[in-house]
């Protein structure tokens, strides 16, 4: 049995919550936020549960074995490392920390404590994104030539972060796991149209090892909640629609057909290969349900962590990436990276 707390009962706080709570094999012990009003709420939803206004609380409580963070970005360092150096296993919702150093020192230390540190990376625990996984590593779509991510909807507004430090890292992460290396470069424009310094919308482009390119738009100012990214093969491409109740992904067996040979500019001609659209059937499971089991069967030992510190640590580095881009009036910016993911990372 582990024996949860779980710190920030805000806006992702309690769905994280709720999904620990069915889990047989843990205990959510605490519930930790700043506001009483939340904690109010939180006892009267999971009778029994303690809760406490102080961190410190959670941090020196010998019964607590694994802490939920569900904070401000901010706040994320700060909580993290007492937790880590008090032994508590660790999970953090993304992205891990507000910058490199930060990520990078707590990867350092839960490796020095020998605890697990997981980052919110939801997504990859998604059944149509393991499905898209299986997809382009089985050949079917060919060579993956670009990708477009576009996540946006009407708010909600963040006062520590931009928008691509608030969506970026679900998109940012989909993207790693799917293609299994890192980028090369990343450039980033935005706007900041309400609150000076803090973009709420932003268009960045990554350049992948293998020529991959792909674009990520985010942003607060958009009519509609649109979750869509579009993967283009050689032989095939994907469309998935995350806000689709159902058919979430499509596969298009749509291709540019190149010439093999030509001897004059005239005998050139591009055609267009044109076939059906395939929509596979997917057992839908709550990705954050996943994500909590996951996080526990790491705790227990023998289960490889999918969104560890160091994917919360390459995450973080794009992240910060784009914002030397953006204050740089969008710069092609060079990373350390453009290696597979199962080379280490040197933290």
């Amino acid at each position: 049995m582990v024996r949860i707390a779980i710190i920030g009962c805000g806006y992702w706080g309690p769905n994280l919550l709720r999904n620990l709570w069915t889990i047989p094999d843990c205990e959510v012990r605490t519930a930790c936020d700043s506001k009483p009003e939340r904690l109010e709420h939180m006892a009267r939803l999971y009778a029994g549960i303690r809760t406490t206004t102080d961190v410190g609380d959670v941090i020196d409580d010998p019964e607590i074995d694994a802490v939920v963070v569900a904070t401000p970005v901010h706040s994320h360092f700060g909580i993290a490392k007492n937790l880590i150096k008090a032994g508590k296993h660790t999970f953090v919702e993304k992205p891990l920390a507000a910058s490199t150093a930060e990520a990078a020192e707590l990867v350092r230390l839960s490796e020095e404590q020998n605890v697990v540190l997981m980052v919110g990376h939801t997504f990859v625990y998604s059944p149509p994104v393991r499905r898209m996984k299986e997809l382009i590593d089985s050949g079917t779509i060919g060579e993956v030539l670009y990708i477009s991510s576009r996540r946006l909807n009407l708010g909600l507004f963040q006062t520590d972060i931009n928008v691509a430090w608030d969506l970026g890292p679900h998109d940012i992460s989909i993207i790693l796991y799917l293609l299994g290396s890192e980028p090369c470069t990343v450039s980033c424009q935005g706007v900041d149209h309400f609150n000076t310094g803090i973009e709420d919308v932003t268009t960045m482009s990554l350049v992948f090892p293998r020529g991959e390119f792909v674009s990520i738009q985010n942003s607060w100012l958009d009519p509609r909640k649109i979750r869509e990214m579009t993967i283009v093969g050689t032989e095939k491409m994907i469309v998935y629609d995350d806000t689709e109740p159902i058919e979430k992904v499509r596969i298009y067996d749509k291709h540019v057909c190149v010439p093999p040979h030509y001897d004059t500019y005239a005998e050139f001609h591009f055609s267009y290969h044109y076939g059906d659209i395939a929509i596979p059937y997917i057992q839908m499971v709550e990705p954050l349900k996943v994500e909590a089991q996951h996080f526990l069967d790491c705790i227990s030992g023998g289960t490889t962590c999918m969104s560890s510190g160091r994917e919360g640590l390459r995450v973080v580095e794009i992240l910060e990436r784009t914002t030397e881009s953006l204050r740089a009036d969008g710069a092609l910016i060079s990373l350390n990276a453009g290696v597979s993911r199962e080379e280490e990372v040197r933290v």
